[in-house]
């Protein structure tokens, strides 16, 4: 059964079952989940070899990093390709990619350099798999379902990102980096033949996106230019980035706050392990138990959530406290739901991948310049200072996002006046021209 959710079903309550019964969908979504296993595995494999090569903490962080900006770049001057080329293809490519780059890593003694330039490489293309794949679940999910498809794919995506980080530790120890590097190629591998194998192929045109015209740069660039200059597009992607990446900053914190407050060793764990806990908890009761327009109007109120409970860090809490404060962040995350589905109504049919990989691009580089910019606030205020002024940044993207979305009713339509003058002509172009412009991401 395919869940379908036509206009007059909009506000039907879709369930996990009926999602994971969609084979289409399934299938995507089990090899999504495989291929974060491998990323988490891949990421912390390779930074333990290049710190075991080169002692330096410095070039580590590094490594682990990495994967993260480039993406950006290869969103912006690529992520066009993800709706002009076959989705089967380029999401089969990509895998088949990540594998021939991990088993170069394992295999072939380079030098840093050039082993960290062929992660960032990679990264550059990220983009345009996984914004064909996004693009995939938005057309074979409609309504709820595609809702709650999302929600599934955030809550295997944080499980699966908590097992590559123990694998990791498990394979370096049994297997060395490199051998445990090759691991992580075995499993893209296995996704790359799944994909090829099962999945149908499918024609851009058939799959909701167009073959465009000009060059793949500059139809990106385009691209990207008109969906951020369109209000609504630009505050929904703004909105899905700012909260997680302030706390994102006040994650990347933790480890320290739990040193300067001499919790027993292991605890700084506990604590990182809150995060993901109470996301999981928030995404399953809110998706599960939440009619759609309900989860709209409590963008809000969550997104506040996410922020309130770490400004307590203010009054630097025992573990006890602190873990509390960070499940009640983390169940403030189950806010985007509610934001997926007006983001999806507003995008072009026809710059859907692009969107999609920009989305996840822009979120995964805030993320990663959020722990610097409160780090280097923490040398000046403290740990806990630092933490809280993270939560209170957050709180403060809720009260930006009320000003365009009342409490009292759910997110407005993308074709609501106030967006009319912004994105008359990005909307006008994109429909007019055919010009492709379009996530734990995947």
């Amino acid at each position: 059964m395919t869940p379908n959710a036509g206009p007059a079903q909009g506000d039907r309550h879709a369930t996990y079952w009926e999602v994971l019964a969609e084979p289409r969908f399934r299938l995507l979504f089990l090899t999504r989940t495989v291929a974060i296993t491998a990323d988490s595995l891949r990421i912390t494999t390779f930074s333990v070899l290049v710190f075991a090569a080169t002692g330096s903490a410095l070039l580590s962080a590094l490594a682990f990093g990495i994967g993260f900006l480039p993406q950006v770049f290869g969103s912006l001057l690529l992520g066009s390709m993800a709706d002009r080329l076959p989705p089967r293809a380029l999401i089969a490519g990509g895998y088949a990619l990540e594998c021939a780059a991990a088993l170069l890593l394992a295999l072939v003694r380079m030098p840093i350099a050039a082993s960290l330039g062929v992660v960032a490489l990679v990264a550059l293309a990220t983009p345009v798999f996984s914004g064909a794949s996004s693009r995939l679940v938005a057309q074979w999910l409609e309504g709820d379902a595609y809702v709650l498809g999302r929600s599934l794919n955030n809550i295997a995506g944080s499980g699966a990102q908590l097992l590559g980080l123990a694998l990791g530790g498990a394979a370096v120890a049994a297997l060395g980096p490199r051998r445990a590097l090759a691991f992580s190629a075995a499993l893209y591998l296995g996704c790359a033949l799944a994909i090829r194998c099962r999945m149908a192929r499918l024609e851009p045109g058939e799959s909701g996106g167009s073959r465009g015209d000009g060059g793949a740069v500059r139809a990106s660039l385009h691209g990207a230019g008109l969906l951020l200059r369109g209000r609504t597009v630009r505050r929904l992607m703004l909105a899905q980035w700012l909260p997680p990446a302030f706390v994102a900053g006040a994650e990347g914190l933790i480890v320290a706050y739990a040193g300067g407050r001499h919790f027993a060793p292991g605890w700084y764990a506990v604590l990182m392990g809150c995060l993901p806990a109470g996301m999981v908890v928030g995404d399953l009761l809110v998706g599960r138990l939440l009619r759609p327009p309900t989860r709209e109007r409590l963008v809000v109120p969550l997104t506040t959530l996410m922020g309130l409970p770490l400004v307590g860090f203010a009054a630097e809490p025992g573990v006890g406290l602190s873990s509390c404060l960070l499940l009640l962040c983390g169940f403030g995350f189950a806010y985007g739901l509610g934001l997926q589905r007006p983001f999806l109504d507003a995008l072009p049919q026809d710059s859907q991948g692009q969107a999609f990989g920009l989305l996840g691009s822009g979120g995964m580089t805030l993320q990663g310049v959020g722990p610097a910019c409160f780090g280097a606030a923490a040398a000046g205020i403290g740990t806990g200072g630092a933490i809280a002024l993270a939560g209170g940044a957050a709180a403060l993207t809720a009260g930006w996002i009320l000003t365009w979305h009342p409490p009292a009713s759910p997110l407005p339509a993308p074709t609501d006046s106030t967006d009319s003058t912004d994105s008359t002509d990005s909307t006008d172009s994109e429909n007019g021209t055919g010009q492709p412009c379009g996530s734990p991401a995947r």
